[in-house]
């Protein structure tokens, strides 16, 4: 069983940054964040799989970066140019394949809030 745990949420002007933690209680194949807005689905954000590969949603791209400590066993996202569009839950997955669909993770934090105003 992983457990992950989110930290880093919070309020902030378009423009902005944000750095958004995962602490992860076991190591899996791969992990990747998701966000949810208020009616919509959840959509992938950011991956990265064992090898350190990651890809990222085109609406992030340049934006957005996903990184890993494994020291720490800590998976992190950095937000900069936040937009309003940003905002949403934002949740960490793990699991053992690599995909943009929720249904291939195993493992989900409670998620943070990203609230980004114009």
């Amino acid at each position: 069983q992983v457990q992950l745990v989110e930290s880093g949420g919070g309020s902030v002007q378009a423009g902005g940054s944000l750095r958004l933690s995962c602490a992860y209680t076991a190591r899996t194949y791969c992990m990747g964040w998701f966000r949810q807005a208020p009616e919509k689905e959840r959509g992938g954000v950011a991956i990265r799989d064992s090898d350190g590969s990651t890809t990222y949603a085109d609406s992030v791209k340049g934006r957005f970066t996903i990184s890993k400590d494994n020291a720490k066993n800590t998976l992190y996202l950095q937000m900069n140019s936040l937009k309003p569009a940003d905002t949403g839950m934002y949740y960490c997955a793990a699991g053992y394949r690599c995909s943009y669909g929720t249904n291939a993770y195993n493992y989900w934090g409670q998620g943070t809030q990203v609230t980004v105003s114009s």
